[in-house]
């Protein structure tokens, strides 16, 4: 019996990818042991163009991270919670680029772009662990703002190392559960002939949408638990900043008003940033879902915002342009040796 994808031909390249689908599953149910991934929405003559496209995209997103994590750790005038918690973002934010792109860069140059049903899961379990923990320290770099502006005489006391380790850490903790509990639901699942993902990485809702049985529970548990990881880091940075708020306004000055919140203008454009798309991925109703709406949604989440966060904490940091300069200077003199 021919298995049949209902595709928008729209190019060439898409055409191919039906027939491939459908000669992977004639006269089997299950000749193809894993999914096939659509991926962007691209003709060939635009494949190199897309590919050198995001492949500098991830370099300058390595490179960018990387460079603040080795300045944090080699300048000592920058060992205090805010850059550890910086730190810590962009080192998830490298693994977090990691688990799609280079996946994606593969996907767009070969001619079977498929995924075995491991490292789907897989795909998955990482990209849900990295975003819900990106999530977390945003809320955490909020609460050191919270403490740096409202309570400045306290700020040592309460984010001593331990805290700030137990800041991280329990993110960490929570996230490693919510996907291991998300998966292992997943995994109960039947998967039916159609085994085409229309996205550039294994998702949760593309995915869950493929099973063959009730995925009521599944979607509750988006509802219910993913939502409460997102919800409650959310709300917390918003009291956050309403409290931040009525100190600032109760500066006298203007420009006492500006270098006060100016010290959180980068943290807010990051959590601008990665709330603005994932609201546009996760919580809009079902009814209005588009795959390619969630494709240029997460193209900025996963993308995007992680090689804007390097430029946006160093260019909007007075600390971080003279500790990359101290770096780099040193760099120089060795190099002169």
């Amino acid at each position: 019996m021919d298995f049949c994808v209902m595709l928008p031909f729209n190019d060439e390249d898409e055409f191919s990818l039906f027939r491939y689908s459908r000669t992977m599953h004639q006269g089997n149910r299950t000749a193809i042991s894993g999914f096939i991934l659509l991926g962007l929405t691209v003709g060939s003559e635009q494949q190199l163009l897309f590919f050198t496209l995001f492949l500098c995209m991830y370099l300058v997103t390595m490179v960018g991270n990387s460079l603040i994590i080795l300045v944090i750790i080699s300048d000592t005038h920058l060992y205090s919670p805010m850059y550890f918690f910086l730190a810590n973002l962009s080192f998830t934010d490298i693994c977090f680029t990691t688990t799609t792109v280079p996946k994606m860069l593969a996907d767009i140059q070969s001619q079977n772009p498929t995924i075995s049903f491991v490292g789907c899961f897989t795909q998955m379990y990482f990209f849900m662990f990295l975003v819900d923990l990106d999530n977390f320290l945003l809320a955490a770099m909020a609460y050191d703002r919270y403490i740096a502006i409202c309570h400045p005489l306290h700020y040592a006391a309460l984010l001593n190392p331990k805290r700030c380790a137990l800041l991280v850490v329990i993110p960490w903790v929570i996230s490693n559960l919510v996907s291991v509990l998300h998966l292992s639901l997943l995994s109960r699942l039947p998967f039916c002939d159609q085994r085409v993902i229309p996205h550039f990485f294994c998702d949760l809702e593309p995915v869950l949408r493929l099973a063959c049985s009730d995925t009521q529970i599944n979607n509750l548990l988006i509802l219910v638990v993913g939502g409460t990881v997102i919800f409650i880091p959310f709300v917390f940075i918003l009291v956050s900043y309403a409290l931040i708020g009525t100190v600032v306004l109760s500066v006298p000055s203007v420009k006492g008003k500006w270098k006060t919140f100016s010290t959180c203008g980068s943290h807010l454009s990051a959590v601008s940033l990665f709330y603005g798309s994932i609201v546009g991925v996760y919580f809009l109703p079902a009814s209005s879902y588009s795959a390619e709406r969630d494709k240029v949604a997460a193209i900025m989440y996963t993308v995007v915002t992680p090689m804007m966060n390097p430029f946006i904490y160093s260019l909007r940091n007075k600390d971080m342009k003279r500790a990359v300069r101290r770096l780099l200077s040193k760099k120089s003199l060795t190099c002169s040796w």
